[in-house]
Formats: C-alpha cells, structure tokens, sequence
C-alpha cells in the first residue's frame, strides 16, 4: 500500500509519499516546506491571516503531487499550531475545502505516540533512552527502553514559542537565557523527577534540530541513526548560542528557518542534559512521520 503522510508541523509542513516493503520503508517522494504556520501565535493565540493563506497554499501543491503519484491514502496529523489556535479548526475546515486534504487534529499524547514509533523503527532505541522532538510548538518527550514506553508528555515548550517569548537580544543575553531556564524549571517538574528515578543514559533526539545539530558537526549521515560526539555538541552549541543572527546565517548546515531557532533548540537541549546528567546523545532521522506510517501500514 502506498500512503501520502502530511505532517503539519507550527514551522514546517511535511509531505512523505512512501510504502513499507519487507518491514522497510519505500521513500516515493518526500518535502518539506517552511510555512511558519505559527508566526506571531503566542500574541493572539490565533494563526495569523498571511500564515493561514500559506498553509493552504502549501496543502495546494502538496494535493497536486499526491495526485500526480496517484495516492489514494492520505493521513494528514495537525500538531501544535493547529491544536492550540483559536482558529485552528478554521484551518482544518478550509483545508478540507480547498485543498481536498482532511486533517486530524492530534493531541500530545498521540503526537509523542506517533514519535517513539518512529524512533523506535529508526533501530535508535538501544538501551534505557529519553527521546525528545523539538517542534515549534511543543516539545515531546518519551521515556523508553528497548520494549515499552514508561512515561511520555508533550509540553508547550517548543522553539517557535519560546523564541516568541523570551528571545529579546541578539546574540541571546544571559539574562534571557536565564530566563528561559526558570520558565523550564517550571514546567519540566514532571519530567526530571521522573528520570531521577529512572535515569535514562542516551537522549534520543528525533530529526528536526538534532538533524540540524549532527549536519553541523558532521555532514555525512547515511544511515537512520547517528551518534552525536557529546564534546562536539557542546561546542556547536556554544557557538550557536553566543553567535548573532548574521554569524549564525553564514554558518554550513544551518538552514534559514533554523537560524534563530536552533538557539532555543541548543538551549533546551543543554537544560536537559545537565539537568539529567546524560553524555550519549543520539539522532533518529525517523520522527512523527515515519512514526505515521508505522501506525498506518499495521492496519
């Protein structure tokens, strides 16, 4: 069965056309567009009128590929931008009228679901693991080992919201930093305490920025997985960091989306492995999507 997976993520809208042979995913078609569907969300709470119109336009040319390959099937998931948005059921309903696309608005639990189950496909899940999926609205995070899921949670902590909400200097002053720490210290209670208890020795990271962050330290991926030099991570990062938006513009692997938002992305990430105490740090190119399509051929 081939299957068209649409993910609509707050930055990015995702297209996969693909197939499952012998247990391994076929890749068709695959693209990613950068809609920033949640533009200036956090002032309103509301997808802004030039956001919405691209959305729709993006779901457009996304229709006329699905037909061009002829794909019956389509699953299409709607994450944070959508699911937090006044008018994120307009979206859905306009989607549906014009592009002919029906979205499905899923929660966290569902959206950190679909991840591990991309994760855990990607082969990525070797010993007792803390994945983490950075998105521009949320950020999901599942505690796991080889075989089950222990404890798994989407909080609304994603790089677009926290950019919108904190990023105020460039490069980021120590003060915004620090203030971005106690907004994590507020809302992560949960999730430290629990890997206290359980300590996870490798952070996960599913594609997205840890896609970004392995580009940068090394750019020859060609497999589903990858082992991220902790050492070089945290010089990637504090460059990233201390880096102004021009510096960070020039530097190789860093895509124009990511520029600014990798920098909350290098933040969260940093609060996570100090707090946690965790060295091995791991990319699972296999995210929500594949996670999708795992889900979708099972049935």
């Amino acid at each position: 069965m081939k299957i068209a997976i649409i993910d609509l993520g707050t930055n990015t809208f995702h297209l996969l056309i693909a197939a499952v042979r012998f247990g391994e995913p076929f890749i068709i078609y695959k693209t990613n567009v950068p809609v920033r569907l949640g533009e200036d969300i956090t002032k309103e709470n509301s997808i802004i009128p030039l956001a919405f119109n691209r959305g729709i336009s993006c779901l457009q040319e996304f229709r006329k590929t699905i037909d061009f390959y002829k794909i019956k099937t389509i699953k299409a998931v709607a994450t944070s931008g959508v699911r937090s948005a006044r008018n994120g059921n307009d979206f859905v309903t306009a989607a549906k009228e014009v592009a002919g696309i029906a979205i499905d608005i899923i929660d966290g639990d569902e959206e950190a679901t679909y991840i591990y189950e991309g994760v855990k496909w990607s082969g990525a899940i070797t010993q007792s693991s803390l994945i983490m999926d950075i998105g521009g609205g949320s950020t999901e995070f599942i505690l796991c080992d080889q075989e089950n899921v222990i404890w798994k949670k989407s909080y609304n902590i994603g790089a677009a919201r926290l950019m919108q909400s904190f990023f105020k200097s460039d490069p980021i002053s120590l003060k915004d930093q620090l203030a971005i720490i106690a907004h994590l210290d507020a809302q992560l209670t949960e999730l430290i305490t629990l890997c206290q208890i359980h300590k996870p020795k490798t952070l996960i990271g599913s594609a997205g920025a840890f896609e970004t962050f392995d580009t940068m330290i090394n750019p020859k991926l060609e497999n589903y997985t990858a082992t991220i030099d902790y050492n070089a991570y945290q010089e990637l990062s504090s460059k990233l960091i201390n880096a102004n938006h021009l510096q960070r513009a020039n530097m190789d692997g860093l895509i124009p989306l990511r520029v600014d938002m990798i920098v909350m992305a290098a933040l969260l990430t940093n609060y996570v492995l100090t707090k946690l105490n965790i060295k091995e740090i791991t990319l699972s190119t296999f995210d929500l999507k594949m996670g999708v399509l795992a889900k979708s051929v099972e049935h």
